[in-house]
């Protein structure tokens, strides 16, 4: 039945739990679409199809037997190659990792498997999840990049080798991916998922994502991972229960959005200019156009500092021992968070709270910003992973953000809507894409 791959991750739920379709059958429609189209895409770090359908027979045994089973039961996901496993290795993108293997599962993947759902492999990233590219390329072009860190999580998503996907982004990993590999893709207000048992890069910056094909896909998954975590001590206690309900419920009236024009502006493409001028110009009853403060430019600054020393920290121990065998961009950032004053990253730090509450009034006014997700269409060739400079705000802000692929830039490829909300407002943030896209829609000619 390789149908069944093309149907969204609620309509596969509804069939497993109505006992219409089995996991196994599930399964089999994605292990053959992966044999399809994965030897031109090379999305999989690790992909075990025989260990892929024991676990889907095992899901339908216990569907069978009568037991309780979970919103995610017999649904495969894919993972980001730095999600700890210990069924399978975990190996960062990088050679230094080979066949390595965690000891336990991390909390994302144990509350996935909870729910019921099954870890279909581990999907490539970028070395340690920086900006030295893995071998994945990109489903509409294999001539140009996926994006990067979550590569692999957001090809595996557009072409329908799974529904969903896990990734993570610590600057625009997460957005960018998402905009050129034509998918949703969403970062949650910064301490509501888990980074336990998560490859770390930056404590004060690494956000979990999800890659989907909707919303109430996108939904369906975060309602199952955002929990409190003692183990990550950033995690609040937030309830997420009835986030499917807010996300299918019609917004009292029609939201008001603020298009956010940073300095960064004058960096995208002709082509994606015209598609965002045209983009504004069909919801402009809804949209007012600002430039933003000339002071936000420190934010930048402020990320480029807190992330590469904490880069030089997390990976001192590879750098000091194995330098020759790390990635040339990694080893220049490494060098760079070295040297780096305390007063420098203390300022960095503080100064968060500060640049948000300055930010936090617009949402008295309106419901979201919206932003591009990324300078243009995915470059090419797969050595550039492309720039993250539209997430950096949202990232250091810690403020929830999805990428919507809403648009089309050059050679008709995909270009992503950046929409940003109030921090821990993320279910009425969904609400408000979801409306996005139906009315966008409605919109064009």
């Amino acid at each position: 039945m390789s149908e069944l791959c093309f149907l969204s991750a609620v309509e596969l739920s509804k069939l497993i739990h109505e006992g219409k379709i089995s996991s196994e059958e599930l399964v089999k429609s994605y292990i053959k679409r992966i044999e399809e189209v994965d030897k031109n895409i090379h999305a999989w770090a690790h992909f075990d199809k025989e260990a892929l359908l024991a676990a889907a027979e095992e899901s339908d045994n216990f569907r069978i037997s009568g037991k309780p089973i979970g919103p995610l039961h017999g649904i495969p996901i894919g993972i980001k190659d730095i999600f700890g496993t210990d069924s399978m290795p975990t190996q960062c993108g990088t050679i230094l990792r080979e066949g390595v293997r965690s000891k336990e599962d991390c909390e994302v993947v144990n509350l996935l498997k909870n729910s019921g759902a099954l870890v279909m492999g581990k999907t490539v990233t970028t070395e340690f999840a920086y900006f030295d590219p893995g071998k994945t390329s990109n489903p509409h072009d294999s001539t140009r990049t996926p994006g990067g860190s979550s590569s692999g999580s957001a090809a595996v998503v557009a072409s329908f080798m799974a529904p969903v996907a896990i990734g993570s982004q610590t600057n625009g990993s997460v957005i960018r991916p998402a905009s050129y590999c034509g998918v949703i893709g969403y970062k949650p207000t910064y301490g509501l998922i888990s980074r336990h048992g998560v490859m770390k890069q930056s404590h004060l910056l690494d956000h979990v994502g999800i890659f989907s094909r909707s919303i109430e896909d996108l939904a369906l998954v975060a309602r199952e991972i955002i929990k409190k975590d003692l183990q990550d001590k950033s995690t609040i206690a937030y309830s997420a229960n009835n986030i499917m309900e807010i996300v299918k419920s019609k917004p009292p009236f029609d939201p008001k959005f603020v298009f956010f024009k940073t300095s960064k502006w004058k960096n995208l493409d002709k082509e994606s200019i015209k598609s965002f001028e045209s983009f504004i110009k069909k919801l402009e009853a809804n949209i007012k156009v600002i430039d933003a403060p000339a002071h936000f430019d420190k934010i930048f600054e402020y990320h480029q500092i807190i992330h590469e020393t904490d880069m030089a920290y997390s990976f001192s121990d590879f750098y000091e021992k194995r330098k020759t065998k790390l990635g040339k961009k990694l080893v220049e950032a490494i060098e760079r968070g070295q040297k780096y004053k305390a007063r420098d990253y203390t300022e960095a730090c503080e100064n968060r709270d500060y640049f948000y509450q300055q930010f936090q009034e617009v949402f008295h006014e309106y419901h979201a910003v919206l932003s591009p997700a990324a300078t243009g269409v995915a470059p090419k060739g797969l050595e550039y992973t492309g720039s993250p400079e539209f997430s950096t705000i949202w990232t250091y802000l810690g403020m929830p953000s999805i990428s919507l692929p809403l648009l089309e830039g050059s050679n008709n490829l995909p270009l992503g809507v950046q929409i940003i909300g109030e921090k821990f407002d993320d279910p009425r943030l969904m609400r408000t894409a979801s409306w996005l896209i139906k009315n966008f829609k409605k919109g064009k000619k």
